[in-house]
């Protein structure tokens, strides 16, 4: 039996032998793939061992010695209080990350990445305008997956990064600041679905290439999908340069990185190379690829790549040369069709792929993969969890949590008793709780560390429905905080936060690992710093130069004049020294809004193209004579 929770979060039972009996992605009930699986890697625990599983639902794998009762943790955050956890959720087609603090969900900021915002100014400056350009000619981003940079497999509060599913670019975000501080837009990529550092010390990040195009997509091989590849990137994340990648055969969904700095994870689908949803799911197997990085590493030391658009780019497919000998350089994987997520446990042992249109999950033992002479000998295990496997995460007390679409549900199970039950059993689930409605990614706080912390979940649901009031045909979605530190009483629900679309990942941090500035450090940026007696105004050749300070109340100059035709540059700095007191200079006629936080400068050039009165003035209400704080801006007419 099962512990299952309904949608009230009243426990109940199932019996687990007929949960999701529907196998959706064959019409029978054994899978070929496990007539590959060596049998010494599956110990059959029999009845005993399913009794045990049952025990194991009721009290806890581990006997709950590492068990926290939920009235023993803080669940509400008073007024005044603080968060234990900074949470980084994708912000999807807004473009940004958003930053909720748990266990409140209060959502905290908004870090605009992908597309201009005004509130903070970003695309109207010209530093971040020309990063914006300099990154592609896009207007908008769909940003999927938040990873904040580790060392030494453990979270060291220095960067985020996030991909743009849409336009193939990966951002870094400067966690000292709060802000985006690089752009990439990724070489050979349509698609870019996944972003992943190689662990453990961020040597790379990768960018996961989903489209498959012609390589290189010049207008050759235009109808014939044979030809077409995908490739993953590997970022340096110090330049943020694409240093090498890889061709594989079929489209790229998600990534993970192992622990130790060798491997990197990939699910694939499209095995068919086909362009379109029936071809793409005919056949009932496709792959998870094994990035062999330091084999990689070596090839292209080698020179055996081929330069496509300036970036080293590696045969990885199956036929390469490349794959051939003993070490390969991509290791492919037979799993059942359309696999999704996949994520690589705290301790660095297993991979784990979703199934997706499978209900089962595969477990690939990471140790094994590099001697084993047919990859496919290092599954050692596939639960079955339910209807629509996606994703997975972990507590570290030994149980993955993995999110049902089709069921609606978050499964918890135990990795150990998935491989040791070996096929399609159920004996792994511990128990299921319902969420609203439709998982897709869900994270536990730390749980792409080598030691999550084992209390919070969010549960990433891509449908609302009737949670919240009505706002219209489009609805919010839900993200859902579920308490997991109880291995005796089990998943609790606590919170619905309503999200704007559309998120799909998080990374949640512990907040002592994480220290933002309150104020700028002047050394950290290259626009030149203007204290209160440095305002000047420089003029040649039909440029002029406007430096000054902001204060509360006033700008450095009461009013500037230039003249039609003329390029003005604007540099500002806000020299208030108190954290939180914001200032901006706003030119509307101009498209200009600058923030400037304390000590922050900015700079904003632009063409004074009309004659006539522009007011310059804060947009951010700073003190009681906020409304006077203007300054004039007179452009004459040319003669």
């Amino acid at each position: 039996m099962t512990r299952t929770h309904d949608s009230d979060d009243r426990p109940t039972e199932t019996n687990s032998s007929t949960d999701s009996a529907i196998d959706a992605g064959s019409g029978s009930d054994r899978d070929p793939l496990f007539d590959r699986v060596p049998r010494r890697d599956f110990m059959k625990a029999g009845a005993a061992a399913g009794a045990m599983s049952s025990l194991a639902g009721c009290t806890g794998l581990l006997g709950g010695d590492d068990s926290v009762s939920l009235e023993d943790v803080k669940t509400e955050v008073k007024p005044g209080e603080h968060d234990d956890y900074y949470a980084f959720l994708s912000g999807g087609h807004t473009g940004e990350i958003r930053v909720y603090g748990l266990p409140s969900m209060r959502q905290l900021m908004r870090i605009p990445v992908f597309q201009p915002e005004s509130a903070r100014g970003y695309g109207y400056d010209d530093r971040t305008s020309e990063m914006l350009e300099e990154s592609g000619d896009y207007t908008w981003g769909d940003a999927h997956h938040p990873r904040v940079s580790q060392t030494d497999n453990d979270y060291d509060g220095r960067w985020a990064f996030v991909n743009d599913k849409a336009n193939g670019r990966m951002a870094r975000i400067n966690l000292k600041y709060f802000e985006t501080d690089a752009i990439v837009d990724v070489p050979n990529q349509q698609g870019t679905h996944g972003a992943c550092c190689l662990l453990p010390d961020t040597k790379y990040v990768f960018g996961v290439g989903e489209f498959r195009v012609p390589m290189p997509n010049d207008g050759q091989d235009l109808t014939d999908p044979e030809n077409y590849t995908s490739t993953i990137a590997a970022i340096n994340p110090e330049t943020m340069n694409v240093e090498w990648e890889v061709l594989v055969d079929g489209n790229m969904d998600n990534g993970d990185g192992g622990k130790e700095g060798r491997w990197f994870f990939a699910t694939g689908y499209n095995s068919e190379h086909a362009t379109t949803e029936s071809e793409m799911s005919s056949t009932d197997t496709d792959w998870v690829k094994a990035f062999d990085v330091p084999a990689i590493e070596e090839a292209v030391e080698a020179g055996e790549y081929d330069e496509i658009n300036g970036v080293p780019v590696v045969d990885g497919t199956r036929d390469s040369a490349l794959n051939e000998g003993d070490r390969p350089v991509v290791r492919y994987i037979d799993v059942s069709k359309s696999p999704h997520g996949v994520s690589v446990t705290p301790d660095g042992q297993y991979a784990i792929a979703s199934g997706k249109l499978d209900p089962t999950a595969t477990v690939i033992d990471i140790e094994t993969l590099a001697e084993a002479d047919d990859p496919n000998e290092s599954i050692v295990g596939r639960p079955r969890l339910g209807m629509g496997p996606l994703h997975t995460a972990y507590d570290g007390r030994g149980h993955a949590y993995t999110t049902l679409f089709i069921d609606s549900q978050v499964v918890k199970w135990d990795i150990e008793k998935a491989v040791e039950a070996g096929e399609k059993s159920t004996d792994p689930v511990i128990e299921k709780i319902d969420v609203h409605y439709n998982p897709g990614h869900l994270i536990a706080a730390e749980s792409y560390t080598a030691d999550p912390q084992g209390d919070w979940l969010i549960s990433l649901n891509k449908l609302s429905k009737d949670r919240f009031l009505p706002v219209g045909p489009m609805h919010p979605e839900n993200d859902q905080l579920i308490y997991i530190g109880d291995d005796e009483e089990g998943m609790s629900l606590v919170k619905d936060t309503p999200s704007y679309a559309e998120p799909h990942d998080a990374s949640v941090v512990s907040a002592d690992k994480i220290d933002p500035a309150k104020i700028y450090d002047p050394d950290d940026y290259d626009e030149e710093f203007v204290g209160g007696d440095d305002s000047e105004i420089t003029r040649e050749d039909g440029r002029v130069h406007v430096k000054m300070y902001s204060m509360r109340n006033e700008f450095g100059f009461e009013e500037v004049t230039v003249t039609e035709g003329d390029e003005v540059t604007l540099t500002v700095t806000n020299i208030e020294d108190r954290s939180d007191i914001l200032h901006s200079l706003a030119i509307p006629e101009h498209n200009i809004n600058i923030k400037l936080a304390p000590q922050e400068t900015r700079e904003v050039t632009f063409t004074a193209d009309e004659p006539g009165v522009y007011w310059m003035y804060c947009a951010f209400f700073c003190s009681a004579l906020h409304l006077e704080m203007r300054s004039r801006l007179i452009v004459e007419p040319a003669e």
